[in-house]
């Protein structure tokens, strides 16, 4: 049986921190590490399913049929580019889903009810939430155990934090008392950067136990990867940002022990 705690959402209210890129590439490294791993796009963008080799036009069977009800959990999981690593894939019709659970009972459980169903097929299920605290953030919250947060190393990190741990205590308290924080990594790192480098300070002072060790620096392989419809492990296995994700693997898996 699957761990609660690695059911994994990861979130950050803020855009453009690196949450879909850390999703992909953690998720492809921990399967690369002959883990079984399931990656939940939820997300309209639909960004993490490109980034897994799922087409666009290979959509039909999406999070938004599923939770719909118009489809089966067997029809949504997809094979991804990278073995051991399966894929529910998003569209933008995953957008409507406030609106279908409107008058809906128990509609922030409905994630969750779905999870259960296939949790322990896998070691780790990662929910890759948008940007924004709407209905199916709250429904990843309250169906996860766990909280991955990607921080990117700018002057306003630790402001939009505090929200975030604010958002997470809210979920706690009303709808998943079982709730933690499992890490923070900090994403878009620049070494040379002295901003980067007093964030990083600044972070892991107020909150020691929770920042990962791991950097994840500024990569242009990471960037370039999505467009070819691949994590970065698979698109250049020796750059620097495919080598921090699979430290960041390595201490994830250690995490287990734990």
């Amino acid at each position: 049986m699957i761990p609660k705690k690695n059911i994994i959402a990861v979130t950050n209210q803020k855009g453009g921190v690196g949450k879909t890129t850390t999703t992909v590439n953690l998720a492809a490294a921990l399967a690369a590490s002959k883990r079984r791993v399931l990656v939940i796009d939820a997300d309209p963008q639909g960004n993490a399913s490109t980034g897994l080799g799922i087409d666009k036009d290979d959509r039909k069977h999406d999070l938004y049929e599923l939770l719909c009800g118009n489809t089966s959990v067997k029809k949504a999981i997809r094979n991804s580019v990278v073995g051991n690593l399966h894929v529910i894939p998003a569209s933008a019709n995953l957008s409507a889903v406030e609106v279908e659970f409107s008058g809906i009972e128990q509609r922030e459980f409905q994630l969750q009810a779905m999870i259960d169903g296939i949790s322990d097929d896998y070691d780790y299920v990662f929910i890759d939430c948008p940007p924004s605290l709407g209905m199916i953030t709250v429904n990843a919250l309250t169906a996860a155990g766990s909280v991955l947060v990607p921080l990117q190393s700018e002057y306003y990190a630790l402001e939009g934090l505090s929200q975030l741990i604010n958002t997470i205590d809210g979920v706690r308290n009303g709808l998943n008392p079982d709730l933690v924080i499992k890490g923070i990594v900090l994403t878009m790192y620049d070494s040379r950067n002295r901003l980067s480098s007093m964030v990083a300070s600044d972070v892991r002072q107020h909150l020691p136990s929770l920042v990962y060790e791991t950097m994840i620096p500024r990569n242009v392989r990471v960037s370039e990867a999505p467009s070819f419809g691949k994590p970065v492990l698979l698109y250049d296995l020796d750059c620097q940002g495919s080598q921090a994700y699979i430290a960041l693997a390595v201490e994830v898996i250690k995490q287990e022990r734990n």
